[in-house]
């Protein structure tokens, strides 16, 4: 499902025009530019029957649109938002908007850092070969 969502967003070109290429999970790597987008899955379960594994599973994966002001944060996370939430497809099957939070990673004493809206998708995927 990870390697799904990523391709998924790096192939929209309303989302590469963006971050290019800079989608990333866990963390966004130091030194690269901004805007960028990390994603988190947090939280997945693959169901299993009297027969075994069922093929199929649901999560939650975090969407974290980052940028160095807040109007292209929020730009960003637009272009996120039209393309995934609703998605219908294969191996990742369904994706659901379940929420939306803006914030900033500014540290202490007034250190300024990047401004993020985190998106939460709710997921249904295959998880056969």
């Amino acid at each position: 499902m990870e390697e799904e969502l990523r391709a998924l967003l790096l192939g929209d070109a309303g989302v590469a025009g963006f971050v290019g290429r800079r989608v990333n999970f866990v963390r966004h790597p130091q030194g690269l530019p901004f805007p960028a987008i990390v994603l988190n899955v947090v939280g997945s379960i693959e169901p299993v029957d009297m027969d075994g594994a069922i093929g199929a599973g649901t999560g939650r994966v975090q969407v974290d649109c980052y940028a160095d002001d807040f109007t292209d944060a929020k730009h960003l996370s637009r272009a996120v938002l039209a393309l995934l939430n609703g998605y219908d497809g294969q191996r990742l099957m369904s994706l659901a908007h379940a929420g939306s939070r803006d914030g900033s990673e500014a540290g202490a004493a007034g250190a300024t850092g990047p401004f993020r809206v985190s998106m939460d998708f709710l997921t249904a995927f295959t998880t056969g070969e």
